[in-house]
């Protein structure tokens, strides 16, 4: 998500020279596709962009970087809560830092898969550590703190400091696999391909490459959507591939779809409610009664303390990590 709202500039007909990191020579057909699509797309982000907390010039660097863990996997109405409180209580990394990083696992309350916890928390130690408490600037050094991947790297270089860098999750993805390539889904894993296309993609200049990731990402959640989208409001529908070729049905692999009744991970969820609320460390019994299948929920406790969100003490309690 992107850090700010001002009003974009669009990208100029005749761009300037290539940088000398641009290695990757791009199709000039495809280089006229882009630039057909900058302008209209990063006009109605201006105009449509929702009003998030994240985007507003007070969340900082930080704040950004902590809205695009708790996204992942996450829509923002579940983000938007948990995401206030956190930064009310740690507006800063070192604030985070020095906490307990049960503490972070606690707050994050019911968002799922909590290892993210785990890991904004080793972040925002390494940033307190290596970095004087300022999440650095450089996509080299946010790929180097613990937890940060790709996508959460370029991501905070282009929404936080208005860098030129492809962001491609998976509502960029749906996209530009529907509006350049035809497609009505891209792939089940991002590919090599994907990679490149998004790069050929981008506007030349920081401020408009900025914009556009945001505005992508955000055509991709309200408009772009996966299911029903909305493409009478789309303001590349005319230029878009998929609509020109009749809107064709998804021919390639099915799509995953992911199961929480009954699985592990809801085990692990309602195990780790019982130490979230607990003030002291959970005795054996009080986890025992969440789920009643014991071979199911002993998995699911293994799986928690391998994961180092869950300590096991003396005399069969449990708390959460305390280092």
């Amino acid at each position: 998500m992107t850090a700010t709202t001002e009003t974009p500039q669009a990208a100029s007909a005749g761009a300037p020279p290539a940088r000398a990191a641009d290695t990757e020579a791009v199709d000039p057909a495809l280089r006229e596709t882009a630039r057909a699509l900058h302008t209209p797309v990063v006009d109605w982000f201006a105009t449509h962009a929702r009003d998030l907390p994240w985007r507003r010039p007070e969340a900082g660097a930080w704040g950004v970087m902590v809205s695009e863990f708790m996204l992942q996997q996450t829509p923002v109405s579940r983000v938007l809560p948990v995401y206030e409180e956190w930064m009310k209580r740690w507006p800063r990394p070192a604030d985070l830092a020095a906490e307990a990083p049960g503490e972070a696992v606690r707050a994050w309350g019911r968002l799922g898969y909590p290892r993210r916890a785990l890991r904004l928390h080793g972040a925002a130690k390494a940033i307190a550590e290596r970095h004087g408490g300022e999440v650095p600037v450089e996509h080299a050094q946010l790929l180097a703190l613990p937890g940060v991947g790709e996508y959460t790297a370029a991501a905070v270089v282009s929404f936080a400091y208005g860098k030129r860098h492809a962001v491609l999750d998976t509502n960029v993805r749906r996209v530009f696999a529907r509006a350049v390539n035809g497609k009505q889904y891209p792939p089940n894993a991002t590919t090599a391909a994907e990679r490149k296309l998004a790069r050929a993609l981008l506007p030349e200049d920081d401020e408009t490459a900025s914009r556009w990731a945001a505005a992508t990402m955000e055509l991709g959640a309200l408009v772009c959507t996966a299911r029903n989208p909305q493409c009478g409001q789309c303001p590349i529908a005319a230029r878009c591939a998929w609509q020109l070729a009749g809107a064709p049905a998804h021919q390639g692999p099915a799509r995953r779809t992911q199961a929480y009744a009954g699985t592990d991970r809801q085990v692990r969820g309602r195990l780790l409610a019982v130490l979230r609320a607990a003030k002291e460390p959970a005795p054996q019994a009080d986890l025992d009664r969440v789920w009643h299948e014991p071979v199911q929920r002993a998995r699911a406790l293994d799986g928690l303390v391998a994961d180092g969100l869950v300590e096991p003490l003396d005399g069969k309690r449990y708390r959460l990590p305390l280092t």
